[in-house]
């Protein structure tokens, strides 16, 4: 994948606005004259040199570290120059002007980050969790964007491509030499190997799932039937009045979506209008909208009404395959303790959110739901692309099995390409130019 790259970029990678210390970069062939043009010192490689950073008619503009790490050590992969001077705005920004003048170009957003997955420094996967560790809100997704850099989801989804690589040679090979008596379709070898990949790539996808969590935040829904406690569960999580609550059933019409953290952990909260059945029109409307959001949804929060002798009917309404937590509330009302129940169906949780009886067993439960007191030793950081990626690279293996057993040999060679290019996509062994670009549009400028 390396590329040979001409140009020289510059960008300041602190943060905007005023503080002790300000940096600029400067990356390509030309940085190393670059950097003895605006300091009149030759940069000897990792080792600090106080000096003046001049301007072109040699006026001192400030005063600061010069860093030079030569190619191909160093972030980019290429000569690298810092530059670490004071963090005014305007001082940083003369600095970076001067840079501009003798030769170098303003970086891209991502661009530094880019040029080290094109030199071969990192792989995509860990390029993304630059971004990911940048703009980590927690201790929990700090760690998981730190095992992404390190290469721990990259490494797994190595071993998986160079697995589905080989398979694809024994699988090839025998449709190609038919003399050598390979029969691939009955050995039950490719078989054995095809659901042990099915099984790994799923055990994969699970810790994704958690890292992506960690990193986009869960979506609760809540629902239920009118008047079951839905908006003031959703005023209770907000810290204010964002939905109107009244003992009119139904005055919920339209979706309400609050974002909140818990103890740093981000939460998309969607309130949507009680399930029932309605001849209005507007609430017609705002129920097809609610049964939307509950499909998608990582979780939803079931609100019954402990006192409605028919708590169970609204779950006929709901669609198979969804992670709900019953949670009954208005407890109060019948002398009820607050406690969460396991159950093989999942959780059911007893509290009243309008005395606030039991609310620290449902925030704990949620926690525990995007990771923050689970088993997170082993996740690693992950996005949503991760995710559509394995699960394309787990339908291909799957059909790559039924193909199998339908002794379509050929088609079986098919799947397994088709899931290996998936799979490959996460780390970028196999990507587009389009891919790249939306990637790293989304960092900062000067990382």
């Amino acid at each position: 994948m390396q590329e040979i790259i001409q140009d020289t970029i510059a960008a300041i990678a602190t943060p905007p606005g005023n503080g002790g210390v300000g940096i600029i970069r400067i990356s390509g062939p030309s940085a190393f004259e670059i950097a003895k043009s605006i300091t009149h010192k030759t940069p000897e490689p990792r080792q600090a040199i106080f000096t003046s950073f001049k301007d072109e008619d040699h006026s001192i503009i400030d005063s600061g570290i010069l860093l030079y790490f030569p190619n191909p050590a160093s972030y980019t992969g290429e000569d690298t120059i810092e530059l670490q001077g004071h963090g005014g705005t305007v001082v940083l920004g003369m600095v970076l002007k001067r840079v501009i003048s003798l030769g170098a170009r303003l970086a891209n957003p991502g661009e530094f980050t880019e040029r080290a997955f094109l030199n071969n420094k990192l792989d995509l996967a860990q390029a993304e969790a630059v971004a990911d560790l940048i703009e980590s809100s927690t201790e929990q997704s700090v760690r998981s964007a730190q095992k992404s850099m390190q290469g721990v989801f990259s490494e797994q989804i190595n071993e998986l491509v160079e697995e589905l690589t080989e398979l694809r040679i024994y699988v090839e090979a025998a449709i190609d030499f038919v003399d050598e008596e390979i029969d691939f379709l009955t050995d039950g070898v490719v078989e054995n190997k095809i659901i042990n990949l099915s099984a790994r790539i799923l055990k994969i996808q699970k810790t994704a799932q958690q890292g992506r969590l960690l990193r986009d935040g869960m979506t609760v829904v809540l629902a239920g039937k009118p008047n079951a406690g839905k908006s003031s569960l959703l005023n209770a999580l907000a810290g204010h009045e964002a939905a109107i609550v009244t003992d009119i059933a139904g005055t919920t019409r339209d979706i309400l979506k609050e974002r909140i953290q818990i103890d740093g952990m981000p939460l998309h909260i969607i309130d949507t209008a009680g399930l029932r059945e309605s001849e209005n029109v507007v609430e017609k409307e705002g129920i097809r909208r609610a049964h939307e959001e509950i499909k998608q949804a990582d979780k939803v929060l079931l609100l019954i009404d402990s006192t409605d002798p028919e708590i169970e009917s609204v779950l006929k309404t709901l669609p198979d395959g969804l992670d709900i937590t019953k949670v009954y509330n208005k407890i109060d009302l019948l002398g009820v303790e607050p406690e969460i129940i396991e159950t093989a169906h999942g959780s059911q949780i007893y509290l009243s959110v309008k005395k606030d009886i039991g609310m620290e067993l449902l925030l704990n439960h949620l926690k525990q739901s995007v990771g923050f007191n689970g088993e997170t030793d082993d996740v690693f950081i992950a996005r949503k692309r991760h995710i559509d990626a394995l699960t394309d690279g787990q339908e291909s293996v799957e059909n790559a099995l039924e193909q199998l057993q339908n002794q379509a040999g050929e088609l079986v060679a098919e799947d397994l390409r088709l899931a290996q290019n998936s799979l490959a996509e996460i780390t970028g062994t196999f990507s587009s130019d389009d891919l790249l670009g939306r990637i790293f549009s989304s960092f900062c400028i000067g990382k």
